[in-house]
């Protein structure tokens, strides 16, 4: 607030006495100063909320508006972020989008592109383990791996149990046995089944839908 508004606030007779030299003009004018600092604030107070706005050290309290807090190691405010500040400035401006899909492959598989900044993660449920999750996770993203135990904890359907696996980590397959010398050897080896489809689900900070099919057209028995 200027000088002259605060002025006009005050009684007639302190407004005759407000002269340039006086001590009450004086005192009008650390009030200004003492007001600009907030007033600048408050003119552009929609930047504390903006993901690509906000304030460095803001943008782990605005992750906390978008349920992806999980994502910072520590709930201590003084504590170093679990990565870098423009990651968590991703996830805030997509943690809607990543809240609509929350549960679901695709959302878990957005969430970890986006805090890793690594695409190629693999989803895999065992046929022989019902109502459990592998995510295989890209050398690229080996260094992050308690973030994303992290992120898979809080992004997977509470009825589903999980595990944090490195791509190409398993178990070494047992040389197979020499057949019986009455027995000949298998003509063919056995045929692995397809690989899982690894193509990204997002990029590292965009987002797009997921391809959704049309609404059905009117019946063929309905009147046109």
């Amino acid at each position: 607030m200027r000088r002259a508004a605060i002025e006009r606030l005050l009684p007639a007779a302190y407004q005759r006495a407000s002269v340039p030299g006086s001590v009450l003009f004086a005192l009008l004018e650390v009030m200004e100063a003492l007001h600009a600092p907030d007033e600048a604030v408050l003119a552009d107070v929609d930047a504390l909320f903006a993901p690509y706005r906000a304030p460095d050290g803001f943008v782990g309290y605005l992750t906390r508006w978008v349920a992806m807090d999980h994502v910072l190691a520590s709930p201590r405010p003084d504590a170093p972020p679990a990565l870098p500040v423009g990651r968590l400035r991703d996830l805030v401006a997509h943690g809607a989008h990543l809240a609509r899909w929350r549960g679901t492959p695709y959302g878990m598989r957005s969430a970890l592109e986006l805090a890793t900044g690594v695409t190629g993660f693999v989803l895999d449920e065992p046929v022989d383990r019902p109502f459990h999750l592998v995510v295989r996770v890209p050398p690229a993203a080996a260094g992050s791996l308690a973030l994303i135990s992290r992120i898979v904890a809080a992004e997977k359907p509470a009825a589903v149990t999980a595990e944090v696996v490195l791509l190409g980590d398993a178990a070494p397959a047992a040389p197979p046995a020499d057949p019986p010398p009455d027995q000949p050897a298998d003509p063919e080896p056995p045929v692995d089944p397809p690989p899982l489809p690894t193509g990204p689900a997002v990029g590292r900070a965009s987002v797009p839908p997921p391809r959704t099919l049309p609404p059905p057209g009117p019946s063929a028995e309905e009147p046109s």
